[in-house]
């Protein structure tokens, strides 16, 4: 694979994956981005990738559909009749855990990186404050790598995961530091119920809220709610 001073970025639109494609805008020439329709409920985080694409200029941005993952189910991220308060999933897994999501993303990112001559994905799974999810941890993401460098005969692709080992409140920090991303961070979306203002209830908003409190910051996106 040619090398090309382009990366990938995984972005959701949600408050990790935002804060690595301005981490990833420091450190790359181009930017990509892709994004995921997987059937969520909380889809309102297709438009925010888009405009948070926009704001840091990445060159191409583009949706994928992945329907298979909602017809799956037996998850409440994808499924309507299940709480996301719910205890656990089987296995003792949180009930918003979407199995294989993450190896999913990869995987398509993977082969998308290598039909446009990129080597670099950046995706924002974190182990160290997390919800629980196997598929963030990093045993896995390095698997995944070798797996794809395998199967694609790219023995030079790499998946970077800049928060792998930061708290909920260095995200914030680091997000902080970086020239752009506040304002983008405005316009994030990480409430699993998909509503905003946001619910202040589900797992990603109550994480979300832990990370501000703990770097004694206010989060952008409510102080936009706040404003109109």
């Amino acid at each position: 694979m040619p090398h090309d001073p382009t990366a990938l970025v995984l972005l959701s639109g949600g408050q990790d994956s935002t804060t690595c494609l301005f981490w990833a805008k420091e450190r790359f020439t181009r930017l990509q981005t892709l994004c995921f329709d997987y059937g969520q409920r909380h889809r309102i985080e297709l438009v925010s990738a888009a405009r948070i694409a926009r704001m840091a200029g990445s060159q191409s941005h583009s949706v994928l559909p992945i329907p298979s993952l909602a017809q799956l189910g037996g998850n409440a991220l994808t499924d309507s009749s299940l709480s996301m308060l719910s205890p656990t999933a089987p296995g003792g897994l949180p009930a918003t855990f979407v199995p294989a999501r993450n190896l999913l993303f990869l995987t398509i990112a993977g082969g998308y990186a290598w039909q446009h001559g990129i080597r670099d994905l950046v995706i924002g799974v974190c182990e160290t404050d997390y919800s629980g999810y196997p598929d963030c941890r990093s045993e896995t993401i390095v698997a995944q790598q070798q797996a794809l460098r395998l199967g694609l005969d790219a023995p030079d692709l790499n998946i970077h995961t800049p928060l792998m080992s930061m708290s909920k409140a260095d995200t914030v920090r680091l997000a902080r530091s970086l020239p752009g991303c506040w304002d983008a961070l405005a316009w994030s979306h990480s409430c699993y119920e998909g509503r905003y203002p946001p619910c202040a209830v589900c797992p990603a908003c109550g994480l979300r809220a832990k990370g501000f409190n703990e770097a004694g910051e206010k989060d952008p996106l409510l102080i936009r709610g706040s404003t109109g």
